[in-house]
């Protein structure tokens, strides 16, 4: 179909319990959402066929809208004539548990983090990193890769031209190992080869009969150089070929759709590389569930993404507070409450993971966890998305003086925005706890917007980017995000402890007064959605705004549901009152303070 004739598109997502759809129609402004169903996900028993909850969904979807989507047989209307059907259908895919791989490199810190690398951002869940020097011993490999039955494999290792005993020693640990696939029984398991190139004709001859080998260009090339790219769409193709055509259902999905399914991640990975790259923009973003957080970047360009398997909101809530400790929990819980009724609390929502808060204390406590998940996860991230390991660095005169130089993308003062979705972030009861739990997770610096998405509707707006990118990012912004507001913090340079009541920044916004934001202090402004204003920002005593300290920003500030949020609590670093019964008393005036911005926004 010529794409200019397009005017009704289907989405769906199947995710591992629920199967969301979407409608999406131009009118006289251009695309936008019409509607959006949901259904239980049917890839599991009795059904064991996932189109029955897509036909489902599409069902509630044809109600919704008053017009048939669907034939008596079960099959799509199509074209769309202006009374019935739609015109193509697109979907994305994490039912089943995804795609799980294990991943394979020489040296753990170097091309198995590169390899790492390129499977999460082709949508997999990574079972298992192993390395040459990764302390097990070859037996030991050979049962982890046995027991696991991952859906495919990505081997690496070895810049071109270097290293080949490694490499190939990693090709006979699989082949010993002989893994079974976890779906189907009657079909090989796809390998992927993306190490030197030099070793291609062994890898063959050692797992060509075995797998279903692929080989692509090396991922990691030289020490300096990264090529992710050929590996990722190779598991993509690999991922519809092999995984995807023995899933319960996915047969016939595959030949329902006019495109080919993506994995959830990787579509959601996708329609932030656009959004970054129409924008010239960094955006940092979150999707935080009930048993795993992913974490997604778009810093000058470069796309990373990390899944955290331990942490989420309800099945891994107690990893959570297992790993973030009393507490940092306790930070951020605005009541006392005794370390006992802390946890009976959090256990209580593990084994009713599907509960949500009933008692203002039992969402506070929530939101306090959350926090904590997306922290971990955030730190996480910055250790994988990191500068290339291995590589020599020039050192310079400044470097000598500062020993906690780090070679990283992520650069915190240059993130432009900042992106939240899933449950405890998308349905907080007010949207200024969205905002105070991005804020308070992520520590933004400088200048940095803030957003959510409402519905989560990025998978699907993903996939439609690959065919329509300008309608995708235009339905994103519109109907996907919703604007919480834009964060102002000031970063504190001089290395000395940061006094409260401290003058950090003189504040002039053109025509809504001025005002000087102090250390320790959190002030939300009124700055309602679609509405900007013009504002000179003055840092005071060593203060650095995203420009250097002492330097003048004179910017235009966008509004949100949740107004324009001052943060001066400092970043370096971040810390609270240690008196317990000062920092409940600083959490609720902060707390006051948005809550009466969001008021004045509405």
């Amino acid at each position: 179909m010529n794409k200019e004739n397009i005017r009704s598109i289907l989405a769906t997502d199947c995710g591992s319990t629920t199967t969301k759809a979407i409608l999406i129609e131009k009118g006289p402004d251009g695309f936008r959402l019409r509607a959006r169903g949901e259904a239980p996900t049917t890839v599991e028993a009795p059904a064991e066929d996932v189109t029955q909850g897509v036909r489902n969904a599409v069902a509630e979807l044809s109600e919704i809208v008053g017009r048939p989507l669907l034939n008596e047989d079960g099959s799509l209307i199509k074209p769309y004539n202006g009374q019935q059907g739609i015109d193509i259908y697109l979907s994305t895919s994490s039912a089943g548990g995804g795609l799980q791989m294990i991943v394979a490199g020489v040296v753990a810190k170097m091309s198995a983090e590169s390899a790492q690398r390129t499977a999460l951002g082709a949508g997999a869940v990574v079972m298992q990193v192993l390395a040459s020097n990764d302390k097990l011993r070859p037996y030991e490999k050979i049962e982890v890769i046995r027991k696991l039955r991952p859906d495919m494999v990505l081997l690496s290792g070895g810049v071109d031209g270097g290293v080949q005993k490694h490499v190939v020693e990693m090709a006979q640990i699989f082949a010993a190992a002989d893994p079974r696939p976890r779906l189907g029984i009657s079909y090989k398991l796809p390998i992927i080869f993306a190490g030197n190139k030099d070793v291609r004709p062994q890898i063959e001859k050692i797992l060509g009969s075995k797998t279903a080998l692929e080989i692509v260009d090396n991922i990691r090339p030289t020490l300096e150089e990264e090529n992710l790219q050929p590996a990722r769409l190779k598991i993509q193709s690999q991922f519809l070929e092999h995984v995807m055509a023995h899933a319960p259902g996915y047969p016939n999905l595959m030949k329902m759709t006019d495109e080919q399914i993506m994995p959830t991640p990787a579509a959601v990975g996708l329609i932030m590389q656009r959004i970054a790259q129409a924008h010239s923009i960094n955006i940092l973003g979150v999707d935080i569930g009930g048993a795993t957080t992913d974490v997604f970047s778009v810093f000058n360009g470069v796309f990373n993404r990390t899944v955290s398997a331990n942490y989420g909101m309800s099945y891994s809530i107690s990893n959570v507070f297992a790993d973030a400790g009393l507490d940092n929990v306790m930070r951020w819980v605005p009541f006392e409450i005794d370390e006992a009724s802390l946890r009976n609390r959090i256990k209580n929502k593990m084994i009713r993971p599907t509960s949500i808060p009933y008692l203002e204390e039992d969402l506070d406590i929530e939101q306090a966890i959350c926090r904590e998940a997306l922290r971990l996860s955030f730190d996480q991230h910055m250790l994988l998305a990191s500068g290339l390991k291995g590589v020599q660095h020039q050192a310079d005169v400044g470097s000598m003086f500062n020993q906690q130089v780090q070679y990283s993308g992520l650069d915190p003062m240059q993130l432009d925005m900042l992106i939240g979705s899933g449950g405890v972030l998308s349905h907080a009861p007010r949207r200024w706890q969205t905002a105070a739990m991005l804020i308070d997770s992520y520590l933004p610096c400088g200048i940095t917007q803030l957003a959510v998405d409402s519905i989560f509707m990025m998978p699907q707006l993903g996939v439609l980017s690959s065919i329509l990118p300008e309608a995708a990012a235009y339905v994103f912004e519109k109907d996907c995000l919703i604007e919480l507001g834009t964060c102002i913090a000031p970063v504190y340079t001089n290395g000395r402890p940061l006094t409260e009541g401290t003058e950090l920044l003189e504040v002039n916004l053109n025509g809504q007064g001025s005002f000087t934001l102090h250390a320790g202090e959190l002030r939300a402004v009124a700055l309602g959605k679609d509405k900007t204003v013009s504002a000179r920002l003055q840092p005071l005593h060593h203060t650095d705004l995203g420009e250097g300290p002492g330097k003048v920003r004179e910017v235009s500030l966008k509004g949100g549901v949740a107004g324009l949020i001052f943060d001066g609590r400092g970043r370096q670093p971040f810390e609270l009152p240690s008196n317990r019964s000062k920092l409940i008393s600083k959490l609720k005036e902060w707390q006051a303070s948005m809550a009466a911005a969001q008021t004045a926004c509405d």
